[in-house]
């Protein structure tokens, strides 16, 4: 994929934050997809620079059937189709085969001939790293696994957090430290 579009790793992220939804811990797909359809603007800042809305439940035909891509946006840098596919679960390698399809059917039909292949990103409520790092390695499509929380997590274990890297950081500058002490000394 770095091919195809070497800076999408300064475009896209690992994780979103949906707050702004309001979505209770149980919900459907189709809540997550209105709340985002409705909250546009604020889902538009999250994603980043560039972006723009080109539909939902965007319609894909492909022999004779019918599809629905979640969401489609288009990236003005990258010149190319983003398709969004919704996932209330954790990453499964399954998704995976879906977006590709989605991938092909909007290249092949979708696509202008000065674009971009298009860029697939599963958004899911969970992900392994190791299962996606699986599932991504002989995968030839522009794919990306991101994950979403609907909250921050709790101020008690982002102190925790704090307070662990703060002692890691001083340990490690007590250590190096002492290295140019010990040097300076022979």
């Amino acid at each position: 994929m770095k091919q195809l579009h070497p800076e999408i790793e300064t475009i896209f992220r690992d994780s979103y934050l949906l707050d702004f939804l309001a979505l209770p811990e149980q919900h459907a797909e189709a809540d997550l997809q209105r709340g985002l359809v409705a909250n546009l603007r604020r889902f538009l800042i999250e994603l980043g620079r560039d972006f723009c809305f080109v539909g939902e439940q965007y319609l894909l035909q492909v022999g004779g059937k019918d599809f629905r891509l979640d969401l489609l946006f288009y990236h003005r840098e990258l010149q190319c189709l983003v398709g969004f596919d919704l996932k209330l679960d954790e990453f499964e390698p399954a998704h995976l085969g879906q977006l590709e399809f989605y991938l092909e059917a909007l290249d092949r039909d979708v696509r202008k001939p000065h674009e971009h292949p298009s860029i697939g990103v599963l958004l899911c409520a969970g992900k392994d790293s190791e299962v996606v790092e699986y599932a991504l390695s002989r995968s030839l499509s522009p794919a990306l696994i991101a994950e979403y929380q609907l909250r921050l997590p709790d101020k008690k274990l982002l102190r925790d957090k704090l307070r662990e890297f703060y002692e890691l950081a001083q340990s490690a500058a007590t250590q190096t430290a002492a290295v140019r002490s010990s040097r300076r000394r022979k």
